[in-house]
This record gives structure tokens, C-alpha cells and sequence, in this order.
């Protein structure tokens, strides 16, 4: 069997990363080769991943599908690839898909892995499809109804899809909380305000937090009415966060959900999959108002210098695009 070489990279101990070649086989016919276009950088996991932060007792539920390695290091990491179907099936050939993969110059996986952009997508926009996945799988978990009063804390691209989708919600009324004003243009563009955390309007009937900071979580909880419900969607890996829970989270009957993207929520899962919501979050990128997610990229081959820079804390990074060839 021939080989092909592809170029990958790799998380070689905290906050060190390097490209590594590797050798594919041939595709088998239910298999598909994928010529990478784009990906992106999940800044927050893929902080946790490469600063070595992600706590022993999540490393196998932190695998993500097509992962090599294992944490804390060496690991291949990451899930937002677009490229473009080079050998597989006829009705896949010279499309552009999404795949759930690390960053790879090429990759032969499953042709089910991939699923198709749509034609009135920008296959660069695409790379934001598995962030959308977050989005609505939150605001499933949060049962958003018409009118609600909507706050979501912090502004990276989750919080913005969050608010995004919200705001599309019959009546909402949808404020987005951020400590860092330079987001606010993007805000404006998405069509919801942008406030700091002292000016944020409170009373919420729902919360979506996706700061992925303790301080965030615990803002959350003052914003929230009450018996309002508060989304968790921040994973924050090995750091501990101190809850004000004899405050007013007991006395207003507060609600706190966890919601995570790896799981399907109960109410949608006799009926949705994990293809199916993928599809959607391909769809809900449409709209030319997300280009402001994009806020910057690095070719490929750069990567081992670049992603210490994307992930540094205080920098104004939403999505960050990696570009192949």
C-alpha cells in the first residue's frame, strides 16, 4: 500500500508545540482523504490542552475524535478542520466538509466523519461550526423561552454565538457581559449590547455563562432573578471556583446546569444526533454578521510559534484561522 505525508501538530509538554510528519494509508472505499483549507484554534480548551491543564480525571473524557497522544503530552489536539474531499465516494469528491479533527495538512478518516458545507457558507466561516455546536447545545440545556430576559457572560466566540442565537429567540431581550471592551464592536454587529459587569442589567430569567472564569461564574450568579436558571458552558480545566452559594443563590431558588457538547441534552436525544445538530451549526452559519468572530490567522507551518500567542491570556483573540497551502 502507498503512503501519503501529512503534517500535524503536536502539544509537546506545557506550553511547547511542534509540527511532526506522519504517514497515511491509501483511503479504503468508506474512507475519505481530506486536503485541510482552514482550521481554528479553540482558545479555550485548547489553552487548558497546551498549557498542560487538563486534570487527570478528565483525560479520557477530553478525548476529542480523531486525538493521537494522550494528556498531558505528547498530544494531537483539536476539531475545527475545513477541507476539501481529494479521494472518497463520488458524491463527496472536490466538496468542502467540516471535520472533527487536529490540525493536519491531510487526514484519511471515515467518510461519516465528514459532513458537507453548505453552499451558502464560506468554507473559512465554516471553521466555526463546532463553537455554533456548543451554542445550541447550551441554549437546549438553558430552555429558552419566548420573552425571556437573556444575559450572557463573557464574549469569546461561545458567548457571542450564545448571544447571537438568543437574540433570534421571539422577544428576547439579550445583553452580553464582558470585562473587555473591545469586543463591543463585534457585539454591535451580532445585534446585542455589550456591558462590563458592573453596568449589566440583572434580573435575568436566564443565565448562559461562558467566561470560562470563576469571577464570570460568580457574577452570574448575581445577575441571575428569581428561580432563574444559569448555563455553565465554561470548562475551566484544573481551577478551582469558590461559589457564593449562601448568598443569594439559595434564597432565590437559583438554578445551575451544567452543559457540555459532548453529551446530547435528555430533552433532544431520543430525537437529535450528533450529525444532526453538526448539519444545523452549518447552516446557522450563514450569515455574514459572523465574520466578525474571525478576528485573525497564522499559516499553517507557523503554528509551533503562533499558538502561544493566540492562547496568552489578555490578548484580544476570538477565533483564530489556521491556513494550509
Amino acid at each position: 500500500m502507498s503512503t501519503i505525508d501529512a503534517r500535524a501538530f503536536w502539544v509537546t509538554g506545557p506550553g511547547r508545540g511542534e509540527l511532526r510528519t506522519e504517514a497515511l494509508g491509501e483511503p479504503a472505499e468508506d474512507q475519505v482523504l481530506v486536503e485541510a483549507r482552514w482550521s481554528a484554534i479553540s482558545r479555550g480548551t485548547e489553552s487548558l490542552v497546551f498549557h498542560g491543564r487538563v486534570p487527570p480525571s478528565e483525560h479520557e473524557r477530553m478525548r476529542a475524535p480523531f486525538q493521537m497522544g494522550d494528556f498531558p503530552a505528547p498530544v494531537k489536539y483539536g476539531y475545527c478542520s475545513v477541507g476539501e474531499v481529494v479521494q472518497g465516494p463520488d458524491e463527496l469528491r472536490g466538496r468542502s466538509v467540516f471535520c472533527l479533527h487536529p490540525h493536519q495538512t491531510r487526514y484519511v478518516v471515515p467518510a461519516d466523519a465528514v459532513v458537507p458545507i453548505p453552499s451558502e457558507v464560506p468554507p473559512g466561516r465554516a471553521v466555526l461550526a463546532a463553537n455554533m455546536e456548543t451554542a445550541i447545545n447550551g441554549l437546549w440545556d438553558a430552555r429558552l423561552r419566548i420573552g425571556d430576559r437573556v444575559c450572557v457572560i463573557g464574549a469569546g466566540v461561545v458567548g457571542c454565538l450564545v448571544a447571537y442565537l438568543a437574540h433570534r429567540v421571539v422577544g428576547c431581550d439579550v445583553e452580553l457581559v464582558d470585562v473587555d471592551p473591545r469586543k463591543a464592536p463585534v457585539a454591535q454587529r451580532l445585534g446585542v449590547p455589550l456591558r462590563d459587569p458592573e453596568h449589566a442589567r440583572g434580573e435575568a430569567d436566564c443565565v448562559l455563562e461562558a467566561s470560562g472564569s470563576p469571577a464570570g461564574l460568580q457574577r452570574a450568579l448575581a445577575l441571575a432573578g428569581r428561580e432563574a436558571t444559569i448555563v455553565v458552558l465554561s470548562w475551566l480545566g484544573d481551577r478551582p471556583a469558590t461559589l457564593p452559594l449562601g448568598e443569594a443563590f439559595h434564597a432565590q431558588r437559583l438554578h445551575l446546569v451544567s452543559s457540555q457538547v459532548g453529551t446530547l441534552p435528555a430533552s433532544q436525544r431520543a430525537r437529535w444526533t450528533h450529525r444532526r445538530r453538526l448539519e444545523l451549526a452549518l447552516r446557522l452559519l450563514a450569515d455574514e454578521a459572523l465574520d466578525g468572530l474571525l478576528t485573525g490567522e497564522s499559516p499553517f507551518e507557523e503554528l509551533p510559534q503562533a499558538m502561544p500567542e493566540v492562547v496568552a491570556p489578555g490578548r484580544f483573540v476570538l477565533c483564530h484561522r489556521v491556513v494550509y497551502g
